[in-house]
């Protein structure tokens, strides 16, 4: 079993077809979910599913609800991003992650591979995503 960080490929096809809104406020819901080291993820990966997601004190199924940034563009490269999200007081261990649109049917957009457990006992577990920026962006196209 793995996980490899990925765009999921379905993502990439539906964006085309416009089922994914990441404006702020007025779009699409998107979660982050975590994952043992049990899961297999991939860019094949279609939607969120709760075979091998974590448990543990402060961590509710499906995950955290991410707060959008709006797309933009800089450059020849569109992007948007999410505000770090905190599981607080949580005692979990994670391999990894992903991100889904909750709004439209839980479809997958992007998994991500943290390389190795990562643990809190009764302390935060912060995903920090990278800057908003066209070379940084968790999303980006190019």
């Amino acid at each position: 079993m793995a996980i490899t960080q990925a765009m999921c490929t379905s993502f990439k096809g539906e964006v085309m077809q416009a089922l994914h809104d990441f404006t702020t406020s007025t779009g699409n819901v998107f979660k982050l979910a975590l994952y043992t080291s049990t899961a297999t993820m991939s860019a094949s990966t279609t939607a969120y599913s709760a075979t091998n997601e974590v448990s543990g004190t402060n961590y509710v199924a499906g995950g955290n609800t991410l707060t959008n940034v709006t797309p933009t563009t800089s450059g020849t490269t569109g992007f948007t991003d999410f505000a770090d999200t905190t599981w607080s007081a949580a005692t979990i261990t994670a391999r990894g992650a992903l991100i889904y649109n909750s709004s439209n049917t839980n479809r997958g957009v992007a998994v991500l591979d943290f390389g190795t457990d990562q643990t809190s006992t009764a302390g935060d577990f912060t995903i920090v995503f990278p800057a908003a920026a066209a070379a940084t962006a968790i999303i980006r196209i190019a």
